[in-house]
């Protein structure tokens, strides 16, 4: 029997509501090879994939989107890291590892070589760290953090999703910074976690009651910055607890990614904007990436982790065909920190 290819495909658009694995579909195909390669294209074996919060969006089919949805029928794509088996590209050879946002998610694939980034092969850091601690969920973070709150020595920033691939980088920079940080997240290991990362307060926010008021008990004297991974019922508990001048970086609204016009949270204290002087800030870290802030990032997040100054934490779920029920779980918190796919070792034999 000839070997196969395994591809995750989208079965059907997801305009609205919790997608389901009825929604995707585990498809077997023939093994590319070298064969096969065109001019000035590569053969990659997919090693991770990363699993992220905005990839809701691209299984709505929205065509006014920031990201390129996917299609009814096609594979699935994204951030990965993977290696090249075989080349006809003057760039790449066989043996390098690459990373982008355009890999498939299949074990192997052809793909033209243009939009991939070569990653050192003896860095001694694994390549899934480079979709986690060197990757877009930490940029993010210092995006928001850095680059537009402006994070000062003695503030308060509250962070949700706290334990989560940006929310634990956030709470680190600022605790760089001399911030006063406050994380938020949805279990008590994980509250146990975001402490040992460097929080000064966490609170489990399934169980604490009123969030308003379990915000007030963990910063007596207000918030300043206010990291938003969550959207909903937090923001709005968060806006009670603005301190005057507070910036608000909008990275995501996870709370909110599955809800139909029914479910939907509407925000109440939007109007404490006006009173308090607060800043929404929201924004798309891919439009960063061109401006000195990435160099800045790449070279205080290295040096950190050079002198073992940063943590992140891994959620590794081996085997593509896990994919989808990965992303189902990514929506309902059932993840521990930066979710990824193991699609094949680096030592893995071929296929």
């Amino acid at each position: 029997m000839s070997p196969s290819n395994i591809s995750v495909k989208l079965a059907r658009n997801v305009v609205s509501g919790a997608p389901t694995l009825a929604d995707f579909k585990i498809e077997s195909t023939s093994v590319p090879t070298k064969e096969s390669l065109q001019n000035d294209q590569i053969l990659v074996r997919t090693l991770y994939l990363s699993v992220d919060p905005y990839m809701r969006g691209r299984l709505s089919g929205a065509q006014d989107s920031y990201v390129e949805s996917f299609v009814a029928g096609k594979t699935l794509f994204g951030l990965g890291v993977g290696v090249i088996e075989a080349s006809t590209s003057p760039d790449y050879k066989e043996g390098d590892i690459i990373t982008g946002d355009t890999l498939k998610w299949e074990c192997k694939f052809i793909a033209n070589a243009r939009g991939f980034t070569k990653i050192p092969a003896s860095s001694g850091i694994s390549p899934a760290n480079y979709l986690g601690i060197l990757g877009m969920p930490s940029f993010t973070a210092y995006v928001g953090v850095v680059s537009l709150a402006k994070a000062k020595a003695g503030e308060t920033i509250l962070i949700s999703a706290a334990s989560g691939a940006v929310g634990q980088v956030a709470i680190q920079l600022a605790k760089a910074r001399g911030l006063c940080v406050i994380g938020a997240a949805g279990s008590d290991d994980k509250v146990e976690f975001v402490k040992s990362l460097g929080a000064d307060a966490a609170f489990n926010y399934k169980t604490c009651g009123d969030l308003t008021s379990a915000i007030k008990k963990a910063a007596p004297n207000g918030v300043d910055i206010y990291f938003d991974n969550v959207g909903g019922e937090f923001l709005d508990a968060a806006l009670a607890n603005m301190n005057s001048f507070g910036r608000i970086a909008e990275c995501g609204m996870i709370s909110q990614y599955n809800a139909t016009e029914e479910t939907a949270y509407r925000v109440k204290n939007l109007i404490r904007v006006v009173p308090k002087r607060l800043s929404i800030l929201g924004f798309i870290v891919s439009d960063y990436y061109a401006k000195p802030d990435y160099a800045n990032f790449i070279t205080e997040v290295s040096t950190m982790l050079k002198e073992g100054k940063i943590q992140y934490k891994l959620h590794e779920i081996v085997g593509l065909e896990n994919g989808p029920q990965g992303l189902l779980d990514l929506f309902e918190g059932k993840n521990f920190g930066k979710l990824v796919v193991k699609v094949a070792s680096d030592a893995q034999q071929r296929l």
